[in-house]
């Protein structure tokens, strides 16, 4: 059984040591620390160079006490958002809350007190299981930087678990890909005042190509956002540089491609259009285009074993687990991306990088239950 005064005191104690995105280094000695009196190999790798951090990604090693067992992947994430800097947590009607002047931490910090409760619980009751391999990640709020940037020379799991959702009676097992796009946009300065003829407006030119797109949601597959707008010195100069910023999701590679394709097109069409009607002849304006891959989709059948190991496991504590699709990405995405199918499990966290984020023992307890069931199903080979 999970030790529900001990899962709440780890999740205390792990939300007041502040560990935002780059700044994970002393939450990260501080599991360290108990991952080695559980008896863990404990790994910390370079990824913190990579990405900035003041630490790597942690991976622990439980051989496990039984034979012929693949190993099992459990991950999460020990970076938050701001404002996640001294929080203070309150606790009443079963529910953890910050005073709201900071966010709770519950993501992804419930996940972490959960996977080491479901381990040490392990430990204590000598419970039968295979090779585990725990993964804390860096840098996961800031574009999963800590998955892209671990060592998986380290890893050996072809499947497993990441502990970063919502919904404790559901498990993910879809989400789509995503394709970060960047707009330089290059027009021509002039004093706004004495002689704006004289200027190519980039501020201008990118406002009409966003006012051409289709953003929100395309259909039931496809998202598109313009996220950040920057350019521009001063009221009184036309400006001659922009920046913006925006992303395409989509379940389907396909329509990633094509709705990616179609917001290049926008801003291509702006430039060309200026150039054909001006007589310019210093080449402006012109747009330099960006498209780096942010991370594959996950897409776990739900014959896969890990789906169906957490459906026996939920099963076995007496409530059903149902597959559903996200329309966000986690460390699963790029796991998948490196031959790792992973299935995404919740918490109960809710209102997430908001100071109104808040989070339930019971549902916490419930996680942990879950988490310990299907390590122990595992071992026996369903």
């Amino acid at each position: 059984m999970v030790n529900q005064d001990r899962l709440a005191g780890t999740f205390r104690d792990l939300v007041e040591i502040d560990s935002v995105s780059r700044k994970e280094g002393k939450i990260a000695a501080v599991i360290c620390n108990m991952l080695k009196s559980m008896g863990a190999h404990v790994f910390v790798d370079d990824a913190g160079k990579k990405t900035g951090s003041n630490t790597g990604n942690i991976v622990a090693g439980f051989p496990g006490n039984m034979d012929e067992v693949q190993p099992l992947l459990l991950n999460a994430h020990i970076d938050t958002v701001q404002p996640g800097e001294n929080i203070k947590v309150l606790f009443s009607d079963n529910t953890f809350r910050s005073d709201q002047t900071t966010i709770l931490a519950a993501d992804d910090k419930s996940a972490v007190a959960i996977l080491l409760e479901a381990l040490l619980v392990c430990k204590e009751q000598n419970v039968r299981h295979g090779p585990i391999e725990l993964v804390f990640t860096i840098c996961e709020e800031i574009g999963l930087l800590g998955a892209k940037h671990l060592d998986y020379s380290r890893i050996t799991a072809r499947y497993g678990y990441c502990v970063d959702a919502t919904d404790v009676d559901g498990i993910v097992t879809r989400a789509p890909a995503a394709n970060r796009l960047r707009f330089d946009l290059r027009g021509r300065d002039a004093h706004a005042g004495a002689a704006p003829e004289k200027g190519i407006n980039a501020i201008q030119m990118a406002a009409k190509a966003i006012a051409g797109l289709t953003l929100g949601r395309i259909d039931e597959e496809t998202t598109a956002n313009i996220g950040v707008i920057s350019g521009g010195k001063a009221t009184n100069i036309v400006p001659d540089m922009v920046r913006v910023e925006g992303e395409v999701r989509s379940h389907d590679t396909e329509k990633l491609a094509r709705e990616t394709a179609r917001i290049v097109e926008a801003f291509e069409h702006e430039t060309a259009t200026y150039k054909e009607t001006s007589l310019s002849d210093d080449g402006l304006p012109d747009v330099e285009v960006s498209i780096q891959p942010d991370f594959p989709t996950l897409n776990v059948p739900e014959d896969h074993i890990v789906v169906q190991l957490a459906k026996k496991a939920a099963l076995n504590k007496g409530h059903s687990l149902v597959c559903k699709k996200s329309g966000g990405g986690s460390d699963a995405n790029i796991f998948a991306g490196k031959g790792i199918l992973t299935g995404v499990l919740g918490t109960g966290m809710r209102d997430m990088h908001t100071v109104r984020e808040s989070i339930r023992l019971d549902d916490m307890v419930k996680s942990a239950e879950l988490v310990l069931e299907i390590i122990r199903v595992h071992a026996q080979g369903a």
